[in-house]
């Protein structure tokens, strides 16, 4: 038996078993429904069901979740061999992070008496949380068991809950739609967990790291549902009105706008005119980070759209330039390219959002300034310094992540989590059945694995 084998046949079941058996017995211990979602309290206080939170947020969720299981999934599936892993790890991962993520927030922000309180909102804030994770998976794709991605996920997911209390309730910053707490977050800290892993000879498997015509197109399915649903994904958790209809509004303008500009980019980059899918499958998405933070802000159609073109430009760039110099230079092996569509374009929307909030007065929000900005709103802060707290927050968010993905890099490098050998990445019939299209490619596979076995019992 392998050591692949070894690790899906007994390392797997045992981490499952043992992470799932810890959650059942947090979860009776720790959790209970909120006000909202318990019959006894709902009907104590005389509600209608009509005030129920659920018939308010269950629509953005639904997206959301959309979001989190084919979204991410299908955007993944670009390797020719991995569609099994990007789609299937990206399920497994999500379903283990969302259950650790409602106990990790709801320690910082939801316990009353000594119990986490949980409801539809809940459910929104850990597939943020998700989300977040999500991206980092995207750094590591293709060259990580899903034992170290298990690992990786439960250490993330309490960062994550961390930095969001950090920047959120202690230093007092904004960020509804996630540009820092999320994409920020999720990028740098999985862009460091590759470095840390980085594989000298992984050009044993470069063959492998590459698409096909098919797998390009289930990715572009990804990318669709991501597009389509991320003006939800921003609005899920705003003040409901106002805010939450702008956060909408902006996000819808700013992906429109990202989109032209990726094409734009894509054809003036290449050599002979030709779009590149890795490109549009991508850079069209950052118009949704990059307004995150200040979606809910008066940044208006005009500024949503600008913030949306120079999102769609920065990652085709990225692609094309930086994302080689990194892998040269830094040694960072950035599979999906995260740096290109969530670190990069999650500073900028952090640093729209400084900008905006800096800019907030009576005079532009009205009555609803105290919604978006309640410091400013009662002059316990001004605006400008509002605009110090979001950059502050930008500066927190990479550091705790930069030094999280550092610890968590080493943890991972552990040999008992079963990590691919160079040879083997990008391979879905490691850790999958996988019909046989290929018989020439299965004995090619067979060769490496009995090759991988000698030099290991030598």
């Amino acid at each position: 038996m392998t050591d692949a084998a070894t690790n899906m046949r007994v390392k797997l079941p045992l981490i499952c078993f043992i992470l799932e058996i810890i959650l059942i017995i947090l979860f009776g211990v720790l959790v209970q429904y909120d006000m909202d979602t318990d019959s006894k309290e709902w009907h104590h206080m005389n509600h209608t069901d009509y005030h129920n939170d659920f018939y308010y947020r269950y629509p953005s969720f639904q997206d959301v979740h959309v979001m989190i299981f084919i979204g991410f999934g299908f955007l993944m599936t670009f390797l020719q061999r991995y569609g099994f892993s990007s789609v299937g790890f990206n399920f497994l991962i999500a379903s283990f992070a969302l259950q650790w993520a409602t106990l990790m927030q709801g320690f910082f922000h939801g316990m009353h008496a000594g119990k986490i309180h949980i409801g539809v909102e809940s459910m929104i804030n850990a597939d943020f949380c998700t989300g977040s994770v999500l991206i980092s998976f995207g750094a590591v794709l293709g060259k990580t068991s899903p034992v170290q991605l298990l690992v990786m996920a439960m250490f993330e997911v309490t960062l994550f809950a961390v930095n969001e209390f950090i920047v959120l309730s202690v230093v007092g910053a904004k960020d509804a739609g996630g540009s820092m707490t999320i994409h920020t977050f999720g990028a740098y800290f999985g862009l460091t967990v590759t470095r840390i892993l980085y594989r000298p000879n992984l050009d044993k498997s470069k063959h492998k790291n590459s698409s096909v015509y098919h797998s390009d197109l289930f990715a572009m399915i990804g990318t669709i549902y991501l597009w389509m649903f991320w003006p939800s994904f921003n609005s899920a958790i705003t003040a409901h009105g106002d805010d939450q209809h702008r956060t909408a509004m902006n996000t819808y303008y700013s992906l429109a706008a990202c989109t032209i500009s990726s094409y734009a980019m894509s054809a003036l980059v290449a050599h002979d005119g030709k779009l590149d899918m890795v490109h549009i499958q991508n850079a069209a998405l950052a118009g949704g980070v990059a307004v995150g933070t200040a979606g809910e802000m008066m940044l208006t159609p005009f500024g949503s759209m600008i913030v949306g073109f120079l999102a769609g430009i920065i990652p085709v760039l990225g692609y094309k330039y930086l994302s080689p110099i990194l892998e040269e230079k830094l040694k960072i092996q950035d599979t999906c390219g995260v740096h290109n569509l969530h670190g990069m374009p999650g500073v900028l929307g952090a640093i729209v959002g400084a900008i905006t909030a800096s800019l907030a007065t009576k005079d532009i929000y009205g009555d609803g300034l105290a919604d978006v900005f309640p410091d400013v709103s009662t002059g316990e802060v001004t605006a400008s310094f509002q605009g110090s707290r979001q950059a502050i927050s930008l500066a927190v968010t990479l550091g705790i992540a930069l030094l999280g993905g550092l610890i968590v890099g080493f943890i991972l490098k552990l040999p008992v989590f079963g990590a691919p050998s160079d040879a083997l990445c990008f391979e879905d019939s490691i850790h999958w059945e996988v019909p046989g299209d290929e018989e020439g490619h299965d004995e090619q596979l067979t060769a490496v694995r009995t090759e991988e076995d000698e030099k290991l019992n030598s």
